[in-house]
């Protein structure tokens, strides 16, 4: 049973680290299935988190996967915005609110997919700050969603895609931190299960940046959107 905890780790923060999202809600989930409670899998996925962003970050800086400008502009909105989301969602209940955020990431995935096929499609621009208030609002409020949203929406509007996952996942480390020391007051992490999804996500961190840095962005693009319409998908269901 314990391996399964390592592998959990190792899956989920590879499809972060190399693509910019998904790790709160694949974790979670993925923990839910393996017969952790709801609170617990959630404290148990943030804690791990917190170390996770912080390898997977520094990664991305150190192989050219940043833009400075972009993670300056997301950093303090995000930070601020999750501790409201995390302070919120002890407090009061939104109800439809992840399958709205849902279905508005699965359309991200389609125009993620169409411009790496290299259809041009125009879009009003979101200003990274915005999108950073957003992400960490409904990341603390919806389980998850400061990759997606965030990620997703930057490159939907074209930006590159290396700076566009590296620079995201570098600023999810101090908003992860922020919502962490919330969320630890909610529920109680399994320090076992932190220590073995650690195990298995370390060296994914490491091994996703390196995948940015290597691979074509068109296919980057395409990764990206097939990910946000597929997690996006089971999740309205």
């Amino acid at each position: 049973m314990l391996p399964i905890f390592i592998l959990i780790g190792f899956i989920t923060e590879l499809i972060d680290s190399s693509l910019g999202m998904a790790y709160g809600v694949t974790s979670s989930s993925f923990l839910q299935l393996a017969g952790m409670g709801v609170a617990e899998a959630s404290a148990t996925t943030h804690c791990a988190e917190v170390f996770l962003t912080a390898a997977s970050g520094a990664s991305h800086v150190r192989l050219g996967n940043f833009s400075r400008k972009l993670f300056l502009s997301l950093l303090i909105p995000g930070v601020v915005a999750g501790a409201l989301g995390a302070v919120a969602v002890s407090t009061i209940r939104v109800y439809g609110m992840r399958e709205a955020v849902a279905i508005y990431l699965a359309l991200m995935g389609v125009l993620i997919i169409a411009r790496s096929l290299g259809r041009v499609i125009s879009l009003p621009r979101v200003h990274p700050s915005l999108l950073a208030t957003a992400g960490g609002f409904l990341d603390a409020v919806g389980g998850g969603g400061w990759g997606p949203i965030v990620t997703g929406t930057l490159l939907a509007n074209g930006e590159n895609p290396r700076h566009a996952i590296g620079s995201v996942n570098t600023a999810e480390f101090f908003v992860t931190v922020t919502e962490t020391a919330v969320f630890l007051s909610l529920g109680k992490a399994n320090p076992l299960f932190v220590l073995l999804i650690l195990l298995g996500g370390l060296p994914s961190a490491f091994l996703g940046a390196w995948l940015v840095k290597k691979m074509d962005a068109g296919k980057l693009m395409f990764l990206v959107g097939i990910t946000l319409i597929i997690v996006n998908v089971i999740r309205i269901i």
